[in-house]
């Protein structure tokens, strides 16, 4: 599993929204300007977290994006499933994977299968708030 810059910008960017939760609405302008990501590029990443509620946004004066909840409820591996697809070691975990031929006797599945487990239950025990304070 290679996290992409969209996975990896996808979670400093919820963590700088935890950071300034108190000052409202912040604009994508400040988020980038703090996080030195293009405007551009940090506009499709929103995009993704305001479409599946992670964010919410608003136009206009006074607009801009907060969290839509509380930083303990996001976990690192739902930001990246989203962002990234998929969290699986090798495709033939992902789900939307056909069948492979192989599955029933190849000996090596076990050993994927395993580290994946251990990756998603690793990831899924992360949250925001956890980055956001430092993990120890």
């Amino acid at each position: 599993m290679l996290v992409s810059t969209k996975g990896r910008y996808a979670l400093r960017v919820l963590v700088d929204f935890a950071r300034h939760q108190g000052d409202g609405r912040v604009p994508l302008k400040e988020v980038a300007e703090r996080q030195g990501i293009s405007e551009k590029y940090l506009e499709n990443i929103l995009a993704v977290l305001v479409r599946n509620n992670l964010l919410s946004g608003m136009r206009g004066k006074g607009g801009g994006y907060r969290l839509s909840r509380a930083p303990e409820e996001y976990t690192v591996g739902e930001v990246l499933r989203l962002t990234e697809g998929t969290i699986a070691p090798v495709g033939c975990l992902e789900n939307d994977c056909p069948t492979c031929p192989h599955a029933e006797d190849c000996s090596t599945r076990p050993l994927w299968a395993e580290l994946n487990n251990r990756i998603s239950s690793y990831l899924d025990n992360i949250t925001v708030a956890d980055l956001l304070n430092g993990l120890s």
